[in-house]
């Protein structure tokens, strides 16, 4: 069985992304580690999702964790935020050849019901479900009939709805879906896509090409 969190749950990596996605369907963004914070777009676009529906981090328990988590707090200043405690498990993740410094095991390495309790400690709602996804959810499937992918202008198309919707430029198609799912229902980004494939777009001025 899936839980589902409205809140926008942040993790460190993919692995935590892997583990948190086995037992709660929503939306699970990765930090990279310390790499979102030398990134100022993908900060916004943080921010932007967060305000739409909150926020719970979900860190590993050791002190690189919590120096994220507090960094977290900062680029989300004015944000509704809760925070997700693991409990301190010592061993060793399978995938590495070592413990980590503490010898803590990280979000990864938790057993779902860890992972269960800790987020409703934190104060999230979980709504049981017995299906993985929501048939209202914007899929994958629902971006290719649209044209976002898998079509030859289908990068072109994400940059249009990119700029409707003052996003990172750089945003990939996995974001780009997150996002969307954050701020729209489906009929609503059906109707979205609608005026925007019916936009007139200016020709291309010819002669700013391949002139000395």
């Amino acid at each position: 069985m899936k839980y589902r969190v409205r809140e926008i749950i942040i993790v460190e990596g993919r692995y935590d992304k892997n583990a948190v996605s086995q037992v709660i369907d929503g939306t699970i963004i990765e930090t990279g580690g310390f790499g979102i914070f030398r990134d100022k777009e993908r900060a916004a676009w943080l921010r932007r999702l967060a305000a739409e529906r909150g926020v719970v981090i979900l860190t590993d328990g050791d002190g690189a964790g919590f120096v994220i988590r507090g960094r977290l707090k900062g680029i989300l200043n004015g944000v509704q935020v809760k925070n997700a405690y693991i409990p301190d498990v010592y061993g060793k993740e399978k995938r590495k050849s070592s413990p980590s410094k503490e010898g803590k095991l990280g979000v990864e390495g938790m057993k779902p019901d860890a992972i269960v309790d800790a987020l409703r400690k934190s104060g999230v709602s979980l709504t049981g479900t017995d299906k993985a996804r929501n048939m209202e959810e914007i899929t994958k499937t629902d971006f290719y009939e649209l044209g976002l992918s898998g079509k030859p202008d289908s990068g072109e198309l994400r940059q249009r709805l990119i700029r409707r919707l003052d996003l990172p430029e750089r945003l990939n198609a996995n974001g780009l879906l997150q996002t969307v799912n954050v701020l729209y229902g489906r009929d609503e980004f059906y109707e979205l896509m609608s005026s925007i494939t019916s936009e007139t777009i200016p020709p291309t001025n010819s002669t700013a090409w391949g002139r000395e």
